[in-house]
C-alpha cells in the first residue's frame, strides 16, 4: 500500500454559478492541466485551515472557515502516493482572485469544465458540480 496523501481542495463559485480552476505552471508535477485550489494538508492542520491558508497564498482571497462547505471527495491512486482530496464549496470570500501561482485562471460553467484537461484525481468530481450547480 503506497502512502496516502490528503490534499484539500476548493471549488470557489460566483455568482453566475462559474467554477474557479487554475492551470499548473511549468516546472510542477501535472505541468498544463488544470485544477481546484488549494493544497497539501500539513501535519497538524485540518484541511478547512489548509484551504483558508491556500486560498490566500494561492489566490490572494480570504476566506472564513465558516463559508466552506464539505462537498464531496476523491479518491485516486497515483505512481507514487495515494490522494485523497475532499473537495470543499465557497460562494463567499474577501478580496479579488489572483493568480498568484498557477499558470492562468478561468471561471468555468460545470457543464464546460470538460473543455479543459484535468488531472486524474480532479476530473471525476466535475459531474458533481454539473449536478449541483
Amino acid at each position: 500500500m503506497s502512502r496516502i496523501v490528503l490534499v484539500a481542495a476548493c471549488a470557489l463559485v460566483d455568482v453566475d454559478g462559474r467554477v474557479l480552476i487554475g492551470k499548473r505552471p511549468e516546472g510542477k508535477a501535472l505541468a498544463g492541466l488544470w485544477e481546484f485550489p488549494g493544497g497539501k494538508v500539513e501535519a497538524g492542520e485540518s484541511p478547512e485551515a489548509c484551504l483558508i491558508r491556500e486560498l490566500d497564498e494561492e489566490l490572494g482571497i480570504k476566506v472564513a472557515e465558516a463559508c466552506l462547505a464539505p462537498f464531496v471527495f476523491a479518491s485516486h491512486a497515483y505512481e507514487s502516493m495515494h490522494l485523497l482530496m475532499p473537495l470543499y464549496l465557497c460562494r463567499r470570500w474577501e478580496g479579488f482572485v489572483t493568480a498568484r501561482e498557477h499558470a492562468a485562471l478561468a471561471w468555468v460553467k460545470p457543464e464546460r469544465m470538460g473543455d479543459y484537461p484535468m488531472p486524474p484525481a480532479d476530473a471525476p468530481l466535475v459531474a458533481w458540480l454539473r449536478d449541483l450547480l
